[in-house]
């Protein structure tokens, strides 16, 4: 899985030693200029005055004869953050693939000395990586040196290189799996994907796709399945990653929502809303893309355990429908209120699963990961929402990935769960233990996001680990529904491969 190669620098005097073919110069251009690069710039903002106002390639007296100059815009305003930097580097990186260059050294200057912009390198290298990537399925009809051209880029900075290509690896991972064809990347099809990038890896990989062991053990995810069950390659399974580490002291357990393909069911998505839903399995991408930059830096004090439900969310008569009460793999009864918010059903299988689980390891700590609601990306925008048990809330864990967003260009923001959202999925009668959802649209539902999180803390026997009990566990339901493709686009646009940079930023960083 080829993608730019990182070469780290300490100053501008070793690029001699290279055969770098482009400068790409991104900052603040309101900002003093690399004395290098000053008389350049001047003499080209002479002559043009676009030259720092927007991103543009100016012929110097540079390595390959291309200076890109690309402007980030003010950094110090109170909403200014990493991001423009990433975007500033994409920006210049594909300037240069498209002038010829295919080996670009890329320099950062003008950033404001805080902790915000303290990894700003290291944004700005994964900015150009995200820019410069095919989607897997363009790649394989055209071949990945036609595509993608640039082998490798120069960094100037003072970061360590092997770790950021383990997290662009990562990314570039979620980024496949996320973002390829329902058929291409059907359930058995990302399984292989997976058992391929973990092959030669310290992670173990495990497939559970015997149906009658599935319907035992994943009976909520199967009740999802069912209507798939009758075409052999759309068939579901169940993927466990597990990485154990030498001197463990912490254990992260996640669980990865993989819905290769979501027609809402019976509950049908219509009027176009359909198209885009091959990414419905972002969630269980990104939780594979974590593992995979865990399985390269290899951490000695970090556990981290993974289940990724892949299932097929097909309609026809065998499809499950609203009103039927399952039991799950808890013990909870689940009466269902609407076939298409069906990631909640295979998560709170998974999560009832880790939630066994996590009394064989040391500090556990639970996620849930998922493209879930319409109502995370109404009410959030491009931004991951983070909902905290009252564990995690105790014990400090939203803080620390919250923080590692914004230095890392992965930004989120927090939601809570409240008495309203319990109140939201309380049994109706003595026949069922917890309502799935309501019949509406989560984006046209108060509280769309929050509740969710409440029926998979009930739904998976979490309720009986929080702050109260004997053993509490912390628990941090991640919604990337609005953070998961660039600009909300999921038909056509790039997947994101949020939110492998926050916790590998919060958890693996050098």
């Amino acid at each position: 899985m080829a993608f730019p190669k990182v070469t780290v620098l300490d100053d501008f005097a070793q690029a001699a030693a290279h055969d770098f073919d482009a400068v790409l110069l991104v900052g603040d251009f309101n900002q003093p200029v690399p004395a290098d690069f000053s008389a350049h710039v001047k003499r080209a903002q002479r002559l043009d005055q676009r030259i720092g106002q927007s991103a543009q390639l100016v012929p110097s007296e540079v390595p390959g004869g291309r200076l890109i100059c690309a402007p980030t815009g003010a950094l110090d305003s109170d909403y200014a953050d990493v991001r423009q930097v990433a975007e500033a580097a994409g920006v210049a990186a594909k300037i240069a693939e498209q002038a010829g260059a295919r080996k670009p050294l890329l320099m950062v200057f003008g950033i404001p000395a805080t902790a915000l912009f303290a990894q700003a390198e290291a944004v700005a290298y994964w900015g150009a990586c995200q820019a410069l990537y095919q989607p897997l399925e363009a790649r394989e009809a055209h071949g990945e040196a036609v595509l993608e051209p640039i082998s490798s880029i120069g960094l100037v900075a003072s970061v360590d290189g092997h770790w950021l290509m383990a997290v662009e690896a990562g990314k570039r991972l979620a980024r496949d799996l996320c973002g390829t064809e329902p058929e291409r990347m059907s359930a058995i099809q990302f399984a292989r994907y997976l058992q391929q990038a973990f092959a030669q890896s310290p992670v173990q990989l495990t497939v559970i796709d015997d149906s009658e062991q599935l319907q035992r053990e994943y009976p909520l995810l199967m009740a999802v399945a069912r209507c798939s069950l009758q075409v052999e390659r759309h068939r579901p399974c169940v993927v466990r990653l597990e990485y154990k580490a030498p001197a463990a002291q912490k254990t992260l357990l996640f669980a990865g929502k993989g819905i290769t393909y979501d027609t809402g069911g019976a509950d049908l998505k219509i009027n176009g809303h359909m198209a885009g839903m091959s990414r419905d399995k972002g969630g269980a991408a990104g939780v594979a893309g974590f593992m995979q930059t865990v399985a390269l830096l290899r951490p000695e004090q970090l556990n981290v355990v993974a289940e990724l439900g892949l299932v097929r969310n097909s309609i026809g008569a065998e499809a499950f429908v609203a009103d039927e009460i399952i039991t799950g793999h808890s013990g909870v009864r689940v009466r269902i209120g609407n076939t298409d918010a069906e990631g909640r059903l295979l998560l709170a299988d998974l999560l009832s699963h880790l939630r066994v689980a996590a009394a064989d390891y040391v500090n556990p700590q639970l996620y849930s990961v998922a493209t879930l609601t319409g109502h995370a990306a109404l009410a959030k925008g491009p931004y991951t929402a983070l909902i905290p048990n009252g564990p995690a809330r105790a014990n400090n864990c939203l803080e620390p990935l919250w923080e590692a967003g914004e230095v890392y260009a992965d930004p989120s923001e927090i939601s809570w769960s409240r008495r309203e959202d319990y109140q939201f999925v309380r049994p109706r009668s003595r026949a069922d233990d917890v309502l799935s959802s309501n019949n509406g649209p989560s984006a046209t539902t108060k509280r769309g996001h929050q509740f969710p999180m409440a029926f998979l803390t009930i739904a998976a026997g979490l309720d009986q680990h929080g702050s109260n009990s004997q053993q509490p566990l912390p628990y941090i339901h991640v919604d990337i529904a609005g953070s998961g493709v660039e600009g909300g686009d999921w038909q056509h646009g790039k997947p994101t491969a949020t939110p492998v940079a926050s916790f590998a930023g919060c958890y693996l960083a050098p």
